[in-house]
Protein backbone atom coordinates (compact mmCIF):
# COMPACT_ATOMS: atom_id res chain seq x y z
CA UNK A 1 0.00 0.00 0.00
CA UNK A 2 0.99 3.32 -0.69
CA UNK A 3 0.06 6.10 1.99
CA UNK A 4 -1.34 9.27 1.01
CA UNK A 5 -3.23 12.17 2.96
CA UNK A 6 -6.91 13.63 1.49
CA UNK A 7 -6.26 15.96 -1.03
CA UNK A 8 -2.33 15.16 -1.60
CA UNK A 9 -1.38 14.70 -4.92
CA UNK A 10 -0.57 11.45 -5.71
CA UNK A 11 1.77 10.73 -8.69
CA UNK A 12 1.79 7.73 -10.86
CA UNK A 13 4.25 6.43 -13.34
CA UNK A 14 3.27 3.53 -15.77
CA UNK A 15 6.35 1.89 -17.68
CA UNK A 16 6.12 -0.83 -20.46
CA UNK A 17 9.36 -3.22 -20.09
CA UNK A 18 10.56 -3.38 -23.62
CA UNK A 19 13.60 -3.89 -25.90
CA UNK A 20 11.84 -2.05 -28.57
CA UNK A 21 12.44 1.48 -28.46
CA UNK A 22 9.47 2.49 -30.92
CA UNK A 23 6.84 1.56 -28.27
CA UNK A 24 4.56 4.13 -26.73
CA UNK A 25 1.91 3.85 -24.13
CA UNK A 26 -1.53 5.75 -23.78
CA UNK A 27 -3.65 6.02 -20.95
CA UNK A 28 -6.85 4.80 -21.81
CA UNK A 29 -9.24 4.61 -18.75
CA UNK A 30 -8.02 4.68 -14.82
CA UNK A 31 -10.84 4.18 -12.11
CA UNK A 32 -11.34 4.13 -8.22
CA UNK A 33 -13.16 2.20 -6.15
CA UNK A 34 -13.44 1.20 -2.67
CA UNK A 35 -12.75 -2.40 -3.21
CA UNK A 36 -10.30 -4.14 -4.99
CA UNK A 37 -12.97 -6.75 -6.84
CA UNK A 38 -15.58 -4.43 -8.21
CA UNK A 39 -14.73 -1.41 -10.53
CA UNK A 40 -18.13 -0.85 -11.70
CA UNK A 41 -20.97 -0.55 -8.74
CA UNK A 42 -19.22 2.30 -6.67
CA UNK A 43 -16.26 3.09 -9.11
CA UNK A 44 -15.01 6.93 -9.38
CA UNK A 45 -13.66 7.45 -12.57
CA UNK A 46 -10.19 9.44 -13.34
CA UNK A 47 -10.10 8.60 -17.07
CA UNK A 48 -12.12 7.25 -19.68
CA UNK A 49 -11.82 6.56 -23.33
CA UNK A 50 -8.59 8.44 -22.76
CA UNK A 51 -10.35 11.64 -21.74
CA UNK A 52 -10.17 12.89 -18.72
CA UNK A 53 -12.71 13.40 -15.95
CA UNK A 54 -11.20 14.58 -12.41
CA UNK A 55 -10.54 18.04 -12.50
CA UNK A 56 -7.43 17.61 -10.53
CA UNK A 57 -5.74 14.87 -12.89
CA UNK A 58 -2.39 16.66 -15.00
CA UNK A 59 -0.54 14.42 -17.34
CA UNK A 60 3.12 14.96 -17.21
CA UNK A 61 6.10 14.82 -19.55
CA UNK A 62 8.40 11.85 -19.92
CA UNK A 63 11.86 11.29 -21.47
CA UNK A 64 10.92 8.05 -22.36
CA UNK A 65 7.72 6.94 -24.83
CA UNK A 66 7.47 4.16 -23.14
CA UNK A 67 6.71 5.74 -19.80
CA UNK A 68 3.61 7.59 -18.50
CA UNK A 69 3.32 9.99 -16.03
CA UNK A 70 0.54 11.68 -14.06
CA UNK A 71 -1.06 12.70 -10.83
CA UNK A 72 -4.40 13.06 -9.04
CA UNK A 73 -5.38 14.67 -5.82
CA UNK A 74 -6.07 11.71 -3.62
CA UNK A 75 -9.41 10.97 -2.11
CA UNK A 76 -11.64 8.70 -0.10
CA UNK A 77 -14.93 7.11 -0.86
CA UNK A 78 -17.92 8.56 1.44
CA UNK A 79 -19.13 5.92 4.03
CA UNK A 80 -16.32 3.78 3.21
CA UNK A 81 -13.16 2.44 4.46
CA UNK A 82 -9.83 4.33 3.93
CA UNK A 83 -8.85 2.48 0.95
CA UNK A 84 -8.73 3.36 -2.20
CA UNK A 85 -7.84 0.95 -5.29
CA UNK A 86 -6.93 1.70 -8.87
CA UNK A 87 -7.21 -0.25 -11.91
CA UNK A 88 -6.10 1.26 -14.75
CA UNK A 89 -5.90 0.24 -18.66
CA UNK A 90 -3.18 1.43 -21.00
CA UNK A 91 -2.76 0.84 -24.49
CA UNK A 92 0.68 0.26 -26.00
CA UNK A 93 1.28 1.47 -29.87
CA UNK A 94 3.80 1.93 -32.39
CA UNK A 95 5.32 5.44 -31.78
CA UNK A 96 5.02 8.05 -34.74
CA UNK A 97 1.49 5.24 -35.99
CA UNK A 98 -0.69 8.74 -36.35
CA UNK A 99 -3.69 6.15 -36.82
CA UNK A 100 -3.28 4.32 -33.59
CA UNK A 101 -5.07 4.87 -30.25
CA UNK A 102 -2.35 6.42 -28.74
CA UNK A 103 -2.48 9.55 -31.34
CA UNK A 104 -6.18 9.77 -31.54
CA UNK A 105 -6.06 11.27 -27.49
CA UNK A 106 -9.79 11.84 -25.92
CA UNK A 107 -12.78 10.00 -27.79
CA UNK A 108 -16.38 10.93 -27.14
CA UNK A 109 -18.56 7.97 -27.38
CA UNK A 110 -21.77 9.58 -29.22
CA UNK A 111 -24.82 9.10 -27.60
CA UNK A 112 -27.90 6.99 -29.08
CA UNK A 113 -31.25 8.48 -29.30
CA UNK A 114 -33.98 6.40 -27.66
CA UNK A 115 -37.60 6.03 -29.11
CA UNK A 116 -40.48 5.70 -26.75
Amino acid sequence: PYYVSINQNLFLEASLHSSDPNLELFLDTCVASPTRHNFTTRSYTIVKNGCVKDPTYAAYSSPYRHTLRFKFNAFQFIRSTPEVYLQCELVVCKAFDYSSRCHQGCVQRSKRKTSS
